[in-house]
């Protein structure tokens, strides 16, 4: 879980002149309230075994592969997640969701929406400003496999290429920003 508290250290100390032996942890200790970054999108490429992101930014239509995360069944870890957004300062959440290719749900599809529509709860709960969507996510493994394996990125085909995926679809995403739904538009399968 991310901390968002900050207390005086000694190197506060030095650089303030505040002897830290004399000031009462009260006093010292204040929040630090997240800045939303309203340029900043994080893009997820949903699975049941891990989850690869990617951060985005819309003012230079880039995307940058971020980190895969572990999953416990289709369940992230919920702080470490909330931690990254808060972190991070992002405005918006992509999740990706993979239909099949003749449009319609997959098992998997329904599990990605499932975990898109708990992400907005707990955002919401957070009481962060930030609009989690679900963007089409068709063939971006195998896109980013192809990409991967180009530029010597992998060196086996088992290896994860999760983050990858996650930058086709934010690029996916920035090609059609209309493609995407939001989760509160959409009703529940």
């Amino acid at each position: 879980m991310v901390d968002s508290t900050f207390t005086a250290n000694s190197t506060d100390a030095i650089d303030n002149d505040i002897d830290i032996n004399t000031l009462d942890s009260n006093i010292t200790a204040k929040t630090i309230e997240p800045e939303v970054k309203p340029h900043l999108i994080l893009a997820l490429d949903y699975g049941v075994k891990k989850m690869g992101m990617a951060l985005g930014n819309t003012i230079t239509q880039t995307a940058r592969a971020f980190d895969i995360l572990a999953m416990n069944n289709g369940q992230p870890d919920w702080d470490n997640l909330i931690g990254i957004i808060k972190v991070w300062g992002v405005a918006q959440v992509v999740v990706g969701l993979p239909l099949n290719m003749d449009g319609t749900s997959s098992m998997l599809s329904k599990r990605a929406h499932k975990f898109a529509r708990r992400l907005a709860h707990r955002v919401m709960e957070q009481h962060l400003p930030v609009t989690v969507s679900l963007c089409d996510e068709r063939l971006t493994s195998i896109e980013a496999r192809e990409i991967a394996w180009d530029n010597g990125w992998i060196k086996n085909e088992r290896d994860p290429i999760d983050d990858i995926s996650a930058c086709i679809l934010m690029s996916t995403y920035f090609a059609d920003p209309n493609s995407s739904i939001a989760i509160d538009a959409i009703k529940a399968e």
